[in-house]
Parts: structure tokens; C-alpha cells; sequence
């Protein structure tokens, strides 16, 4: 069984860094979108099991993105994965409806705890 993916970034270097990282995990089909109106679009008519966003995006950030999708009744996990402190960002982000945040980081260690944050929300 493979995990449906939405990876949300206005970066296009960083979704493709991302998406290569998590479409190796065993099991993950990764969908990128560089416009979180887009993105709004694919998870709300897709057939997503998870939806991992920046926060900081031009016109709809990752929280706005997440209410949107909440108030369109699409009640799938939502992951932050942000470079923003989890303290600054962790209270907002649960009545915004956030399932979790995961903290960018350096090297490469940061998309295995992305990835198993993924696999325990499902």
C-alpha cells in the first residue's frame, strides 16, 4: 500500500530536495505544488492520505492552507514541516487544525523524522 503525498512549497529547489528524500521512504508517492491555491485544489479533489506544507508562502500560508482544507471538510493528516521554532508556531497551528510540525533542519536526518511523522499520523 503506498502513502499519497501532497508536498506544498513555494521553493521549487526545496519541494524537488524534499520530494526526492521522501519518494525514496518505501512506500511513499510524493505530488508536488508550488502554489498552495493549487494545492488547495488537488487536496480538496485528490486522493491524498497526507498534506505536508511550508508555513511561510506567498497569499496562503501553510495555516491558511490547512483551515481551507478543514472548512472543505477534508480531514486529512496536515503536517507543517517549517524552519520556524515549534514553541513559535505549535499552539497556532493546532486551532488552525494542524496535525503536526516537523522542524526543517540541516543534513539529511530530517526527512527520515519528516517521513515517520507521516507514517504515524496515517
Amino acid at each position: 500500500m503506498s502513502i499519497e503525498v501532497l508536498l506544498v512549497d513555494e521553493d521549487v529547489d526545496v519541494l524537488e530536495i524534499v520530494g526526492t528524500f521522501l519518494g525514496q521512504e518505501d512506500g511513499f508517492e510524493i505530488t508536488t505544488e508550488d502554489d498552495p491555491e493549487t494545492a488547495l485544489d488537488l487536496a480538496t479533489n485528490g486522493d491524498f492520505d497526507a498534506v505536508v506544507s511550508d508555513y511561510k508562502m506567498p497569499r496562503l500560508d501553510g495555516m491558511e492552507l490547512c483551515r481551507a482544507l478543514r472548512d472543505n471538510d477534508v480531514d486529512i493528516p496536515f503536517l507543517l514541516f517549517t524552519a520556524r521554532e515549534h514553541d513559535d508556531v505549535a499552539d497556532a497551528a493546532a486551532e488552525h487544525g494542524v496535525t503536526a510540525v516537523v522542524q526543517k533542519g540541516t543534513g539529511t536526518e530530517q526527512y527520515s523524522v519528516l517521513a515517520d511523522r507521516i507514517r504515524d499520523t496515517i
